[in-house]
């Protein structure tokens, strides 16, 4: 388990929506119509798919462009571009378990990749010296 910061207007939209949304046993966010935890299938095909052919997000046979998971890339993405996370924040935020994953998925989005892998093979030495 992680913190993950959230905008203002999502934390307020997510307790609205929590508020009025199906309540259950679990206590979930997002549970379906009766309060249990929804499939990832579920939340695939009737949710992410549509929403993507409805916004103009298809291949040309019609199909979603874009799997689920692309989204945790795009905000990788904008953290590092619009924010200026530094590749360890990004790791922690990420749950990536080492800065290695970061640098191999995200490395090429940072200014100065060099600088950082030098400064990470820094902070390392620094760890296992200590």
């Amino acid at each position: 388990m992680r913190d993950i910061p959230l905008a203002p207007i999502v934390v307020n939209t997510l307790r609205q929506w929590k508020a009025s949304c199906p309540q259950g046993e679990l206590d979930l966010v997002f549970p379906n119509t009766i309060g249990n935890a929804e499939t990832m299938t579920n939340i695939h095909s009737r949710c992410w798919v549509p929403l993507q052919i409805k916004c103009g997000l298809a291949t040309e046979s019609g199909e979603a462009r874009y799997g689920f998971h692309m989204l945790r890339h795009a905000a990788a993405s904008l953290f590092i571009k619009y924010l200026g996370w530094s590749p360890k924040r990004l790791q922690a935020v990420m749950g990536h378990a080492s800065i290695n994953m970061t640098f191999d998925r995200y490395g090429h989005l940072f200014e100065s990749v060099e600088a950082d892998c030098e400064a990470m093979a820094k902070i390392e030495a620094a760890v296992r010296t200590a």
